[in-house]
Order: structure tokens, then sequence, then C-alpha cells
């Protein structure tokens, strides 16, 4: 057992010029993240036509994948720059509680998205009574909650252990499974227990969420209408597509985890669940959105007016 009070974040290969080319190519992904959510944030605020709770959603959506991909990117490419690859232990528990905390509130908000999308579809008529302001205001909020106890949960179920041997995360960030590889024989028992529990937890909501969109896709079947079958789906295929990313980027990096492969490799993966998410969810909810491809004609003319005149 070691006293450890740094850990070094070894994911990518130590290679100057790799580093180099990394810490560009994530700094180029990142301000692309960055830019597209705050897009959706000022696009969602100041048009009055994106004031549904859909586009509500979406707004905190972006702020969380904001936050979201801030957590590890940044300090990836400053490390990176400066061939620095150490982090505190105060630093490493930080960032787990910070991404498992968004990631966890994400999880949560895309499930309330999907009751929105359930309600609008499936009870019309009852839709703005059923989705008032205060209850979006307080689905947001059980969102966030429910990521910061997730969060809590796990950051001290892992830094609950002792750790054995090296400091040495084969990983860009710290995240619970590489930290796990470190703990003393036995004490990783408390986390893996979290883990499960969260596990079948998330997939009782998975559940929950696939019932929701067979009645969406049900009551989808049942109007007369071509064309007002594809307005329903257009604002659910957006969803769906998020979700869809969300959910299998996460699956495919942790059953990566358990299979013999090169940690490159396993690097390279993690950045589906940590980088592509928040990166790709603006594009998508552009591309399919008609609504906000309106709200981004308006704004590009109205700053291309005032230049003029």
């Amino acid at each position: 057992m070691t006293n450890i009070t740094t850990f070094l974040l070894m994911g990518f290969p130590d290679d100057q010029v790799l580093q180099r080319l990394y810490a560009a190519f994530f700094s180029l992904v990142y301000l692309a993240a960055l830019m597209g959510n705050l897009l959706i944030i000022t696009l969602t605020t100041i048009d009055q036509h994106l004031q549904s709770p859909m586009y509500f959603f979406l707004k905190n959506l972006s702020l969380i994948d904001i936050c979201y991909i801030s957590v590890t990117v940044p300090k990836f490419v400053m490390n990176s720059l400066t061939n620095s690859h150490s982090i505190s232990f105060v630093g490493c528990a930080s960032q787990v509680f910070l991404v498992v905390f968004f990631a966890g509130t994400e999880f949560a908000l895309l499930l309330v998205m999907s009751y929105d999308r359930y309600a609008a579809i499936c009870c019309p008529l009852h839709y703005e009574a059923i989705m008032n302001r205060g209850t979006c205001v307080q689905m947001v909020r059980a969102s966030w909650f429910s990521g910061c106890v997730y969060g809590s949960i796990h950051v001290a179920g892992t830094f609950s252990v002792r750790f054995c041997g090296c400091n040495i995360v084969h990983q860009f960030f710290c995240d619970v499974p590489s930290l796990l590889t470190l703990a003393c024989s036995g004490e990783e028992t408390l986390e893996y227990a979290f883990i499960i529990g969260s596990c079948c937890f998330g997939f009782i909501c998975f559940i929950l969420l696939v019932v929701s969109y067979v009645y969406i896709f049900s009551t989808v079947l049942r109007i007369p209408s071509a064309k007002g079958r594809v307005k329903s789906l257009s604002t659910c295929l957006p969803h769906l597509t998020v979700v869809t990313l969300f959910f299998f980027s996460g699956i495919i990096t942790y059953l990566a985890k358990n299979f013999k492969s090169s940690s490159s490799l396993k690097v390279l993966i993690s950045v589906l669940y940590t980088v592509l998410p928040p990166t790709m969810n603006p594009l998508i909810y552009s591309l399919r959105n008609w609504d906000i491809q309106m709200a981004l004609g308006k704004l590009i003319a109205r700053k291309l007016f005032r230049r003029l005149f």
C-alpha cells in the first residue's frame, strides 16, 4: 500500500509530436462542441418560437454537454502542451465526481425528454397541463440532483479504497474503471456494488424509455395523414438519435474495458462517451430540427442587416 498524492495520466503514447497532434485535435473538437452548444443555448433563449418545454430541456442538455466535455478535455490539452501528465489526488477525485455527475444528469434529462415527447404525442390535449412551466423546472432540478447523488456515491466508493503499487492511470482522465485497477486486492468491492446497483437502476430506466417510445410510435402510426406522421416523428428522431449515441457509446466503452486490448485502443474508445456526445448533440438537433434552422437563419440575417445598415 502506498500513500498516493498524485496520479499520472498516461492514456496516449508519450511522444512529443503525437502529444501536440492530440492536443490540436482535441482543442478543435472542444471548440466545436463549445460553439455548437452555446449556439443552441443562445437560440433557445432569444427566439420566442423556441420557448416550449422541449427547447427548455434542450437548453439544459447543451449546458450539461458544455460542462461534461470541459471536465476532461482542457486538462488533457494543457497536460499535452506542457508535457506534464500529473493530476493531484483531489483533482482526480474532483474529475471523477464531475464526470459521473454530468453523465448521470444527462442520462436523467434524456429520460425527462422522452417523457416530454410521450406527453406531446400521446396526450396532446393535456400536454400544456402536464408539462407546465413549474413541472419542467422541477424535472430539470430532479435531473441535476440525481446526477449529484450519483457522482457523490461513485467518488466515495472509488476513493474509499487503498491504492497499491504505481500511480499510473492508463487513461487521459481519471475514470472509475482505470482507478479500480490500482486498488489493493479486495478493496474495490464497495464500488463494484455501487456500479452493479447503478447498472440495474439504469437498465430499469432504459426499459421505461423504450416503453415510452413504443407508445409514441404506436400513436404516430395511427395518425391518418402522412404529413402528420412525418411532423410527429421529426420531433422524436433527434432525441432518439442522441439517446442511442449516449447509451451505445457508454456500453461499448465499458465492454471494451473487460476485454484484452491495447491501452491506446481503450483510450480511443473512451473518447466515444466523453467527447463524442457533447460534440454531436448540437449537430443532430440542428440538422433535424426546422425550428432551430429558422431561428439560426433569423439570427444570421439580423447580424448581417446590422452590419450593412
